[in-house]
């Protein structure tokens, strides 16, 4: 298990005999419907890790007999780390979305190492799956949450969730109490309406009401930093986030950069700087929420999760590390020494290690299985097809599914292979790949959108006559768009090898061009080789002297001193 700065977030499985690895460094944002243009509520999420195989998680409703237990399974080791009561119901869950359109993603922020390994069953990552299996609300889900790490112990580390439903959007922070130690302290609060948030690996909250009904936190949460000397001042005072996740320059650096990235664009007119994200100004924090400068859309959400810093100091493809081809990505590790000095690489919200993406859509004014839409994708955000996943469905497309492949073993038929392998053609070659992918995208994309309104109207029409058959319907519908999806990548792909194999690049009519770099690229060559390469003029090659004409013999009788 990694620690640290970079912590791990996570998201559990699903099938207890499957076993994945931790998921490091998510992002998520958070989105009330005031702060849309339609009215839904949002959370994005980027679950990200080198050794996450991306898959979307379905699991059925359920009726379990009186006395029924199931099992928890960690979700960083696949460990058994006990059994709880099973509750009578439980809802259809697609993802990170259950049937009701309830919605949790998450980061890990890992916190005061005296806090590691608490003494308990449920790991975060079961936290978030057990209760979208159980509760209908935001509200409720916290209650699930906080009672079940209450009465059976919490298994992991410091933990941001994103919690939303379609009225309302809640962020809560929890860590456990170190090692032997059962439970967890912990923080919510509802973000106000017309505003958003996000959270990249570190405590956010601060200071907190601690008499409103829109705040909620655990009892202890201030008393138990003052018995182990963390907190000495008032209650009104007491900030969560310094006290069991203080920030450094890293945190700074790698996680608050991700959340300002998405301030700076949402609200420009908050001129957030650089100084607030490059670790320059510690003292400079951002707010725990922004209302954005206009309502976004979901292409807007999409987009902010497509995120490499552009046009910042802290872009990725400016300096010599992003190639001649101004890829912006560093491979790991991120922090590296060089001639006894401490450097580090960007850490942006879309990355080459995520295993799955997704944008929840929550809309309270249509049924809840149709309301609901989890724009779902694998691998890295700025290549991927967010594809239409409605809460209602009965199964999930095969090329999405659990099981079709792993992170060991390639498959066609895997959406996470295929997607990975047109990314990885990317990163080669990427300010000319790019402008490929983005037009797929938009095509697909763009597709989704224009007919969203027509899927939805039929489905309520037919969920009117019965929900079933609207049901029915969706399954249908986005089992389609996912298959659709998975075989026009792969097709994608094969002319993207065809049409830039070996460096060339061909032309729709066939024909093979080499474009040059750019000067800023031949100008860094130019410093690292010096004259080595320069070309120069040839010397004049020498040609043989002209010899003096022989001088004729004198006529005889002639005086030679005469001529």
């Amino acid at each position: 298990m990694i620690r640290g700065t970079l912590a791990l977030c996570t998201a559990v499985v699903l099938t207890a005999a499957l076993a994945t690895p931790p998921v490091q460094a998510c992002t998520s944002m958070l989105v009330t419907k005031g702060a849309t243009t339609d009215g839904a509520t949002m959370i994005t999420y980027n679950a990200d890790a080198h050794e996450l195989y991306g898959e979307l998680y379905y699991t059925p409703a359920g009726r379990h007999r009186p006395g029924a237990q199931r099992d928890v399974i960690e979700w960083d080791t696949g460990k058994l780390l006990g059994r709880i009561a099973q509750a009578p119901v439980t809802y259809t869950v697609v993802g990170n979305m259950n049937e009701h359109q309830l919605t949790i993603a998450e980061s890990t922020f890992t916190g005061r190492k005296e806090l590691e390994a608490p003494a308990g069953i449920v790991d975060y990552g079961s936290l978030i799956y057990i209760t979208l299996g159980r509760a209908r609300t935001a509200r409720e889900a916290i209650t699930v949450m906080t009672k079940l790490v209450a009465e059976y112990g919490y298994a992991s580390t410091g933990e941001s969730f994103s919690i939303a439903d379609p009225n309302e959007v809640w962020l809560m922070e929890m860590i456990g109490k170190g090692e032997g130690n059962k439970g967890a302290v912990w923080v919510a609060r509802r973000l106000p309406e017309g505003t958003i948030s996000a959270h990249a690996n570190h405590a956010r909250i601060r200071q907190f009401p601690l008499n409103e009904p829109d705040t909620l936190y655990s009892p202890d949460v201030i008393s138990f930093a003052r018995e182990k000397g963390w907190y000495k001042g008032a209650d009104k005072d007491f900030s969560f986030a310094d006290t069991y996740n203080p920030l450094g320059f890293e945190a700074q650096r790698f996680s608050e950069s991700r959340v300002w990235s998405i301030y700076r664009r949402a609200a420009p007119s908050l001129g957030l700087g650089p100084e607030y994200a490059d670790g320059s100004a510690p003292d400079k924090r951002l707010p725990l929420w922004i209302k954005p400068d206009r309502q976004l859309t979901v292409q807007d959400a999409m987009a902010l999760m497509r995120d490499h810093f552009e046009g910042t100091p802290l872009d990725l493809s400016k300096d010599v590390g992003a190639g001649p081809y101004a890829a912006p990505y560093r491979w790991r590790p991120m922090t590296w020494e060089v001639d006894g000095k401490k450097y580090l690489h960007e850490r942006a919200i879309s990355t080459q290690q995520t295993g799955f993406t997704f944008v929840a859509q929550m809309r309270a004014w249509l049924p809840a299985p149709i309301g609901g839409v989890l724009w779902f994708g694998v691998d890295d955000t700025a290549t991927t097809v967010y594809t239409p996943m409605y809460a209602g469905i009965r199964k999930v497309p095969r090329n999405f599914a659990v099981g079709v492949a792993d992170r060991g073993t390639f498959s066609w038929d895997s959406s996470f292979w295929v997607f990975n392998w047109v990314a990885n053609q990317a990163y080669a070659r990427w300010s000319d790949i790019v402008v490929d992918v983005q037009k797929e995208q938009r095509a697909l994309e763009g597709g989704f959108f224009a007919d969203q309104a027509e899927v939805e109207k039929t489905a309520v029409e037919k969920y009117r006559r019965s929900p079933e058959a609207a049901r029915k319907y969706l399954t249908e519908y986005s089992v389609r768009q996912g298959e659709k999806v998975h075989a026009h990548w792969r097709r994608f792909g094969e002319q993207l090898l065809v049409k830039y194999i070996d460096g060339n690049v061909r032309d729709a009519s066939g024909k093979v061009d080499h474009p040059r770099h750019t000067d800023s690229w031949y100008r860094h060559i130019v410093r690292d080789t010096g004259k080595r390469l320069l070309v120069r003029e040839a010397p004049p090659v020498a040609t043989p002297a002209t010899k003096p004409a022989p001088t004729p013999a004198p006529k005889p009788g002639a005086d030679p001193r005469k001529g």
